[in-house]
């Protein structure tokens, strides 16, 4: 499109006062305020503008945009005034989505958190002795009953700070700075938003000392890089990959025993952190912290939003005279969490107390049988094909596979059946973009040119919603 012709399609759009005099956008004004509402303006006009400028929009195009300009403005003040961070349906079978908030919370802990927040609370006070308290005794005698029966004679104690990558920090800090790591080559992970082991080493001014190949590491290499600097071996867990084929990696009551030979502190960073036995749920290769402090490891960091099932956190269980150093560090001040997510830990770990796993939702998810999961697709599907506004939409399912995700047990699988879903005049691509665009949005799969949907990751309440929002888009 030549300039001049530019110049004329742009004198034709209307100025910001002129728009926020009309009857439509007046009463945005009144609603939401003159400064939402003029900049929900600008910015309708601004992208307006842009799409002239790139010859996208043309004369017939603009003016018809301009007749809709007040829809464009309040859409646009609906939008910016509403909440960003908003619930969707994680349809794709990821049960730990780190991109979809990881681990959904319990009613018990909403309920929990809600009774927190709106009143006060004994965070930090002992009601009894009438004094100042610790925040951390509210969910370390949960861990204490649930992580009791070790090989450590000091008894065990767990802290809290805001996540997995703050724990290793902490840890690393308090009982290695200024002196060696040793840790395997094999182990040097780089885990969500380009996070690495020796990067979190480095900023706790310890030393990585590496040994070992990338492959192959024995518990001869650790004890041949042992000298008067080590101050800790470090044994990460490969919890978010696997290598396969020509490897050797040391067992870990070979470390405990070296580290007890060498009366060095052994720390095992899990990562994820199941409490419980995952091979019930089908899932292999996922020690629990019970295993890890059984074996005799002094200290253990772990998260909390992923196999555990809670909220954001990092926990650092382990050697209560170790733990008590840590809880010393300055550091940890800085790290700390607040009362919601010590309420939100504290109902999730009363869940497994009283052993009842299935109140957590992601454990939940995990249990779930193929053959629950295809009754419910199934509904679905004869849904669909019982409505005339669906006519273009062709449903099946088909048999396909979940994940636990969050980094964790990368080789294992969660046998599912899928809705599986095609449109005569949408690609898949298309059809999976309006999902998302939906309101609730809904995040599917897409392959072999169909979206799929996975049912394991929803919650039985928005089975309806999912036949609903497929009803209105197509």
């Amino acid at each position: 499109m030549k300039s001049e012709a530019k110049s004329e399609l742009f004198r034709e759009l209307p100025s910001v006062d002129e728009l926020l005099r009309t009857p439509q956008i007046s009463a945005l004004v009144q609603s939401h305020g003159n400064a939402a509402a003029a900049e929900a303006v600008r910015a309708v006009l601004a992208r307006l503008r842009s799409e002239v400028n790139s010859g996208t929009l043309d004369g017939t195009g603009l003016r018809l945009a301009i007749n809709g300009i007040a829809d464009a403005v309040e859409t646009q003040v609906l939008r910016a005034t509403s909440f960003s961070l908003r619930p969707v349906i994680n349809a794709t079978g990821v049960i730990l989505h780190t991109n979809l908030g990881r681990a959904p919370l319990a009613e018990s802990v909403i309920s929990h958190i809600h009774e927190t927040a709106t009143r006060y609370s004994n965070l930090e006070f002992e009601i009894e002795a009438g004094e100042r308290g610790k925040r951390d005794v509210h969910v370390d005698r949960l861990f204490r009953k649930l992580l009791g029966e070790t090989k450590t004679p000091a008894g065990i104690s767990t802290i809290v700070v805001n996540n997995n990558a703050a724990a290793v920090l902490l840890a690393l800090n308090t009982l290695a700075e200024g002196g060696e790591v040793i840790v395997s080559r094999g182990e040097l992970v780089e885990i969500g938003g380009s996070f690495r082991i020796p990067d979190v080493m480095g900023k706790s001014h310890a030393i990585l000392r590496e040994v070992g190949t990338t492959n192959r590491t024995r518990v001869s290499d650790y004890e041949k890089a042992i000298n008067e600097r080590t101050r800790l071996l470090l044994r990460v867990h490969r919890s978010n990959f696997e290598i396969t084929g020509f490897t050797e990696q040391p067992s870990l009551s070979a470390l405990v025993d070296l580290a007890r030979k060498k009366n060095l502190p052994l720390m095992e960073d899990l990562g994820s952190g199941a409490l419980v036995n995952l091979q019930a749920f089908g899932i292999q290769g996922e020690q629990s912290v019970l295993d890890s402090l059984r074996a005799g490891v002094d200290l253990v960091t772990y998260s909390g939003d992923k196999l555990l099932g809670g909220p954001q956190a990092g926990m650092l269980s382990g050697r209560s005279d170790l733990i008590a150093r840590m809880r010393g560090n300055s550091l940890f001040r800085a790290l700390r969490v607040d009362k919601l997510t010590y309420a939100a830990l504290e109902a999730t770990l009363l869940a497994y107390v009283r052993l009842d796993d299935q109140a957590i939702p992601a454990l939940k998810m995990m249990s779930l049988k193929k053959e629950d999961i295809d009754a419910r697709a199934t509904k679905i599907v004869e849904a669909l094909r019982r409505d005339s506004s669906a006519r273009n939409l062709e449903a099946n399912t088909i048999d396909g596979e979940s994940m636990v995700g969050g980094g964790a047990a990368p080789s294992s699988v969660l046998p599912t059946r899928l809705l599986a879903l095609t449109h005569t005049n949408l690609s898949a691509d298309e059809l999976a973009s309006r999902l998302r665009n939906a309101d609730p949005p809904i995040v599917s799969r897409v392959a072999d040119g169909r979206v799929l949907l996975d049912l394991r990751t929803v919650f039985p309440n928005e089975d309806g919603l999912i036949v609903e929002v497929l009803r209105r888009i197509v």
